[in-house]
């Protein structure tokens, strides 16, 4: 995954109809091709008007803008925010695996959460509680695992925490589809979730060292 300077938008890992019926082809298409894009050429643009940034890694973006002047820290945030988001978002998702109940995160969700049922309803709950635009997250932190939100392109704290899981609920993500029911794109989207992918970024955390 090319995660310096100067950024490319990468294929999709699945064909853009390969979510259907839960999520559409057109909007895979529109999501990916077009509203990544803009954010990948933005930050491009950005770091060629400001050649000291081109020494920063996406995730070093995300961590420092906020040491950042003010007129490019917030353009910083914006646009690697866009562009890790939605890669993140795009690269959790897949053709659903049947043997995804044996991986470690599930057995570490059900204690957490007491069911992987309990998970869902409190996810969906929070990913609905989202005012405007942003994101749900399920994240590895001190503590363990958390559900937590953050707004417009906005990312969880790189530093102390550790994503596993995004959902979209910018309206541009499911309204072709869903329109405004953002209910039903949730559950729809919970049918795509690439539980291997969570535990191959959960797994990551344990070798690292961070749990």
């Amino acid at each position: 995954m090319n995660n310096c300077y100067p950024f490319v938008n990468t294929p999709l890992p699945y064909g853009y109809a390969a979510l259907e019926p839960y999520i559409d082809e057109k909007t895979m298409k529109l999501h990916h091709d077009r509203h990544l894009q803009t954010y990948i050429d933005n930050l491009n643009t950005l770091m060629e008007e400001n050649p000291v940034l081109k020494q920063y890694t996406l995730e070093e973006l995300l961590m420092n803008w906020c040491r950042m002047p003010q007129r490019i820290g917030i353009p910083v945030r914006n646009n690697a925010g866009g562009v890790y988001n939605h890669r993140f978002f795009f690269e959790g998702m897949g053709i659903r695996r049947k043997d995804f109940c044996d991986y470690e995160i599930i057995r570490e969700i059900e204690k957490k959460f007491f069911s992987m049922q309990a998970f869902m309803e409190l996810f969906k709950k929070t990913a609905l509680g989202v005012f405007g635009s942003g994101y749900a997250w399920l994240v590895w932190e001190q503590k363990g695992l958390r559900i937590m939100t953050t707004a417009n392109q906005n990312t969880p704290n790189l530093a102390v925490q550790c994503p596993l899981l995004n959902l979209d609920v910018w309206e541009h993500a499911y309204y072709l589809k869903h329109y405004n029911v953002r209910a039903a794109y949730i559950d729809d989207w919970f049918q795509t979730i690439d539980w291997r992918r969570v535990e191959i970024r959960y797994q990551s955390i344990r070798t690292a060292g961070e749990m």
